[in-house]
């Protein structure tokens, strides 16, 4: 059986106070965008006793193939449903790792909500989503795949009727890994003074002097091409333009169609949707 797990984009990022466990509160807008890998699982009927294989294609995953999330995932959910026979497992990467896009998220939560088609195993979307939260804090999102209003450790989601359909999404990947543990040291956690949920709901335009990613302070700061990436895409008309996550990638809003006149840098991975 085969799907297509999407990425997603952070519009907005408020990292709100840090944890007794050691994570942050974060409020941010998650919104899914078109730009997927490929993920088929096979099932070996009748077999058990095999281990799980998993066949990596596209761009490279760093770390061990046996730590994949996909492998995780299967894991985890096996652990409460014994009729799941060993699997056959081939992903292809197309969207960047630790680029702040949720590839690896999404490939994890898309795994499980495959295995219960594949198996019948008739678990609701709040069930795959608590199986989701020990995969990643922004698993859960993925088993909706809907844009949401997130808080917690981004596993508390609220569907916010979002509709960006009308534009045009510009993609920019320079290939540069962020640390997360060292984005967040960065950060003095902080509420803000507007609730994110209330300021997207002003027009795209205006969202340029409204909406704040607060790790792009200490990133842009580090990293001088992620901040000519952001400038860059204003300059070219962008209605509003971001880092989504902690980056490395880039994002800018535009009139529909106004990118395709544009043209990018060829060393960077850029991805035009809409």
């Amino acid at each position: 059986m085969l799907e297509f797990p999407n990425c997603k984009i952070n519009i907005g990022l408020n990292v709100t106070s840090k944890r007794e466990d050691g994570f942050h509160n974060i409020e941010t807008i998650f919104y899914p965008l078109p730009w997927c890998d490929v993920l088929e699982i096979i099932p070996l009927r009748g077999v058990h006793s095999k281990p799980d294989t998993l066949h990596l294609s596209g761009i490279t995953v760093p770390g061990a193939t046996d730590d994949n999330i996909c492998l995780k995932a299967a894991a985890i959910l096996r652990q409460d449903h014994s009729e799941i026979t060993s699997l056959d497992i081939h992903l292809y990467k197309a969207i960047p790792s630790g680029a702040g896009l949720g590839g690896g998220s999404a490939d994890g939560a898309f795994t499980l909500t495959l295995l219960n088609r594949i198996f019948e195993l008739n678990l609701s979307a709040l069930q795959l989503a608590d199986y989701a939260i020990r995969l990643g804090s922004d698993c859960p999102f993925f088993i909706n795949n809907t844009p949401c209003f997130a808080t917690g450790r981004g596993e508390i989601l609220e569907p916010v009727p979002l509709d960006l359909s009308p534009y045009t999404f510009v993609l920019i990947n320079p290939g540069i890994h962020i640390n997360t543990g060292w984005a967040f040291s960065q950060l003095t956690p902080e509420k803000p003074s507007q609730k994110l949920i209330d300021l997207i709901k002003q027009p795209v335009s205006e969202w340029k002097n409204l909406i704040r990613n607060d790790f792009e302070m200490p990133v842009l700061k580090q990293y001088s091409q992620i901040a000519a990436i952001k400038n860059e895409m204003y300059i070219k008309g962008a209605l509003f333009a971001a880092m989504t996550g902690t980056g490395s990638t880039v994002y800018g809003i535009f009139e529909k169609n106004i990118p395709e006149k544009i043209q990018w840098n060829n060393n960077h991975l850029v991805r035009i949707i809409g």
